[in-house]
């Protein structure tokens, strides 16, 4: 098995403050040449999902540098469809499994499947942590956590410099350990309320990403009725929630509602953040295309036999403010990943 010879620098913009970002250096572990001719099955959650959507197109670039054939599958947000998909995956016999934004827990015995045919397993967003599990040789997510306290942070800064109350509703899709992750830590920060005056969660809604479009309106217009002007900020797992939430808040009359999103910075989400005219303030958005590369990079490893990588990307804070400060190429254009992966597999 060849490796690269040295360490991969890698500039990442890690988040801090309200939307300022700095430079830092890090390093990828050296790995494997490209294991070129591989078959890989992407089985992703739900097309809505722009999360995983956007690591696909990340990892279908990187698939393109490795030579491998890969194949797209729609879990339509429905276990019973994402079971389908499975089967229909395991019957194609591949060299790898990407589980796109689902718990591979839900499916024990296709999992034992894979294993015994040696089909290697990696997710993105398949657990609530980064790294190995029992299932999978690796999942790709930053730290819920990480996320989770940057989105409701920027809530109580937000709140503290307007002169603000602080009465939040979070908005949740609790099939996925990822999504519990960072609502019980924003509702846990926002009633910390460091260095602010009382903060309150007023409620947790659980909304299926797939029912977002027909819940939001019904949901919003309950809310509004139920706690008034003491609902201030929105909090949300994902962008989806707020692509939909406009229209009520705006037939509610209730303009004054700041929304804030702790994942995963899709593109709608990027678009009406930079055009200061919705109601959504921010995203703690994930470096999707990077994490498309890692999903692709693991894999590689899988195949050569190599432990997996350990590298963790790091969250985005992104504003209306530090939008501003990026060029076109959007919020990864600058990270580098591209040519630090590809030093590592030896393509161009």
């Amino acid at each position: 098995m060849k490796t690269a010879a040295r360490l991969i620098p890698l500039l990442l913009t890690l988040a801090c403050g309200a939307g300022i970002t700095q430079e830092a250096k890090l390093q990828l572990p050296p790995g494997p040449v490209a294991q070129s001719g591989k078959h890989v099955v992407f089985i992703a959650a739900d097309y809505k999902n722009g999360g995983v959507m956007g690591a696909y197109r990340g990892f279908e670039e990187a698939a393109k540098k490795l030579g491998w054939r890969i194949q797209l599958k729609d879990g339509g947000g429905s276990k019973a469809v994402q079971a389908t998909q499975l089967a229909f995956a395991l019957g194609a016999r591949p060299d790898g499994i990407v589980i796109g934004g689902f718990d591979p827990g839900d499916f024990s015995g296709e999992m034992a499947q894979a294993k015994k045919a040696r089909i290697a397993l990696v997710g993105w967003h398949a657990a609530k942590e980064p790294g190995p599990t029992g299932e999978l040789f690796a999942n790709i997510s930053t730290r819920p956590l990480d996320v989770a306290q940057l989105a409701a942070d920027f809530v109580i800064q937000d709140a503290k410099r307007k002169g603000r109350t602080v009465g939040v509703v979070i908005f949740n899709d609790r099939q996925f350990a990822v999504a519990n992750a960072k609502t019980a830590a924003m509702k846990q920060s926002i009633e910390a309320c460091r260095n602010y005056r009382g903060c309150k969660v007023l409620a947790v809604e659980d909304i299926a990403i797939s029912d977002v479009a027909t819940r939001i309106p019904p949901v919003v217009s309950r809310l509004v009725a139920t706690h008034g002007a003491s609902w201030t900020y929105s909090l949300a797992i994902n962008d989806i929630y707020f692509d939909e939430i406009n229209y009520p808040l705006i037939a509610a009359q209730r303009t004054d509602i700041v929304n804030v999103s702790a994942g995963d910075g899709s593109n709608k989400a990027l678009g009406r953040i930079a055009a200061g005219l919705a109601q959504q303030a921010a995203t703690v958005a994930e470096p999707l295309r990077l994490q498309g590369f890692q999903l692709a990079d693991e894999l590689n490893r899988a195949f050569a036999g190599s432990p997996p990588s350990g590298f963790e990307a790091k969250p985005i804070l992104v504003t209306t403010e530090s939008l501003k400060k990026v060029d076109q190429g959007g919020i990864e254009a600058k990270l580098g990943f591209e040519a630090a992966y590809s030093a590592i597999w030896g393509t161009q």
